[in-house]
């Protein structure tokens, strides 16, 4: 038996199929997250290792090689650089895409510890950095301040990274461009060496010094209580007197050979918004957390955050990667109500039947819920990858259902009984829709064996299209013939208004016809003049495809610019301030339309 005939004979059977299709699609859907891409984790690993007061070729010599050495024996290892900076060095590992990103992160991981033992005293635990679109930032925040610019970095941790941390899956909120406090202790060498103590010696002192010790317990009747010395120090002018020697008897404090100012630290970088000087907020997320719902709750505090903090520091968000998700799904909304609407009226223009029409509008979202289990069950998300599969399998998923769906319409004009038709005009373009289905998945069907970069973007397209066409594959063999012989009617009856409207459509159909047989007939005896029509309009449409530029993803014009200058080592600050005053003049000039321009101007980082 036939799986459109036993679909016909046991309609129940067939109904709890398609209902059971809908209901785990729509709880896959409830779950999903949103995002702008894939979880795309890259084929770089990064291995930051800090060697204090070290020079560059130090840290090459006693850090870069012997790290070097080691990781050169992971496994599918591709490609491997390094780079040795003044008190730091950083390993680059480059695998091929695809690869397991988690085993060869513990491989790395194995490899360093056989090789942390070799290593000079003072170098800190090798930190291992992988990549992936998870560290794409939710939302950027300026902060911009006049008067409570020293206490900037202060003001922002505690009133607002603090409150945004807290925010359900938000993972780490950063500040930058904000000046830091810094207790800074200038030596006089002078009367360093006149009471002969070292630069070391003082250095350990303070360290010291500036700990919380605990005491032991204390019993007191039935309670026992911790004790601590509370030892980290609450002011800078607690370091003066700091006992960092004896010279002649005589105790040696460090206000006797220093000087303690309590300022701010040098900064590499300042963040300037709308040419107002401040700091900048990124907020990132939690692995598979949703975009838009944190997004969202961030946009919601924010008004409260801003009220808690200085009149003179203001908040700006000067990007939400939301935004561009929002956009998707309405433009994605936006096809499927004008899907639903075409279809509609090319069916009720064709068939004259608002029931086929009904039958035909149920096909669409069963077939597209279908994708929706496959991205709960592979952990994905609906991002723009995922929506762009729908919207590119929405014109898809109608095609065999009209063409089974017209083929029973014309046997029951013919006088058969609606099941009869149902099973024999199923049965007449079964092996087409079949054919035509499998014609679609040839060409998406490879996109989910693709390796590399392109590979992992389009892998859960090529899967999500697969998918749909399978599913709507066997709607239209199941489903539509057991809906038609249930919904359709043998003569139904049309009401005067429905015969006036429509008697005109089938009038202008009717012409179609006779038109388009007659352009058949022509076409058949002019074979070519229709073959050379055709390849010249090919080669034709070849020429504007050497215009075409490339591009990763689409840009999207957000109405705000942010940019980052470096400049030499050595730049003065208030230079780096001229530059920045020139760039804002120079951009709000260019591009009046902008609301907002954000930028950092920053000293570049020495390397060997």
């Amino acid at each position: 038996m036939s799986i459109y005939e036993s679909a016909v004979k046991k309609p129940v059977m067939t109904s709890l199929i398609f209902v059971a299709i809908v209901i785990l699609g729509l709880f896959s859907l409830n779950k999903l997250p949103i995002d702008l891409l894939p979880n795309i984790e890259t084929n770089t690993i990064m291995v930051l290792t800090t060697y204090q007061g070290a020079s560059a070729a130090d840290v090459e010599t006693n850090v870069t090689r012997p790290l070097e050495n080691s990781l050169n024996t992971v496994s599918n290892l591709k490609n491997i650089s390094s780079r040795s900076r003044e008190n730091s060095s950083i390993i680059t590992l480059e695998f091929d895409y695809g690869e397991d990103i988690e085993a060869l992160t513990n491989d790395v991981r194995d490899k360093l510890g056989m090789v942390k033992s070799y290593l000079p005293d003072g170098v800190t635990e090798p930190v291992i950095f992988k990549f992936s679109t998870d560290m794409i930032p939710v939302i950027m925040i300026s902060a911009t301040a006049n008067q409570s610019l020293p206490a900037l970095y202060k003001i922002l941790d505690d009133n607002v990274a603090n409150p945004l941390a807290r925010i359900n899956g938000v993972g780490s909120v950063s500040i930058t461009g904000a000046p830091e406090r810094e207790v800074q202790v200038f030596i006089d060498p002078v009367k360093l060496e006149g009471y002969h103590l070292t630069i070391e010696g003082i250095a350990q002192n303070i360290r010291m010094e500036n700990v919380n010790t605990p005491a032991g317990v204390m019993d007191v009747g039935s309670d026992s209580y911790s004790l601590r010395v509370n030892g980290e120090f609450k002011s800078a002018a607690e370091l003066e007197k700091i006992v960092v020697g004896t010279s002649a008897g005589k105790t040696i404090y460090l206000s006797d050979v220093a000087t303690i100012k309590d300022d701010l630290q040098e900064r590499v970088q300042e963040s300037f918004t709308n040419g107002v000087q401040g700091a900048s907020i990124i907020v990132q997320k939690q692995s598979g957390s949703n975009t838009v719902e944190i997004a969202s709750e961030i946009l919601k505090v924010l008004p409260e955050i801003q009220k808690n903090l200085p009149s003179d520091i203001k908040l700006n968000v000067i990007m939400d990667t939301s935004d561009n998700i929002k956009q998707t799904i309405s433009g994605l909304t936006e096809t499927v109500l004008y899907a639903f609407l075409f279809v509609i009226l090319v069916v009720l223009a064709f068939l004259g039947r608002w029931r086929a029409t009904l039958i035909i509008i149920i096909t669409i979202p069963i077939s597209l819920i279908s994708a929706f289990i496959y991205l709960g069950g592979t952990g994905g998300s609906l991002n723009i990858i995922s929506l762009s599969a729908l919207s590119v399998a929405i014109g898809m998923v109608v095609d065999d259902a009209i063409v089974v769906l017209e083929n029973i319409t014309t046997h029951i004009e013919r006088g058969s009984r609606p099941k009869s038709a149902a099973v024999h005009g199923t049965n007449e373009v079964a092996v087409s829709v079949i054919a035509s289905t499998l014609t679609l998945l040839a060409v998406f069907f490879p996109l989910t064996m693709i390796t590399g970069m392109a590979g992992v973007m389009f892998q859960q397209l090529g899967w999500m299209v697969t998918i749909i066409m399978i599913v709507s594959t066997f709607s239209a063999l199941s489903l539509t013939p057991m809906m038609s012989a249930q919904l359709l009617r043998l003569n139904p009856k049309r009401s005067k208004a429905f015969n006036i409207i429509y008697k005109p459509i089938e009038k202008a159909l009717d012409k179609l016809d006779d038109k388009y047989a007659q352009f058949v007939n022509w076409a058949v005896r002019h074979r070519w003049t229709m073959v050379g029509a055709a390849t010249l309009f090919f080669l034709l449409s070849l020429i504007p495809a050497g215009f075409i530029g490339t591009d990763f993803i689409p840009a999207q014009d957000s109405g705000r610019i942010s940019a980052t200058v470096n400049l030499p080592v050595g730049t003065r600050m208030e230079i780096s301030k001229k530059v920045a005053e020139d760039l804002y003049k120079e951009w709000t000039n260019k591009y009046p339309e902008i609301d907002m321009i954000n930028y950092s101007v920053g000293q570049a980082s020495s390397s060997n």
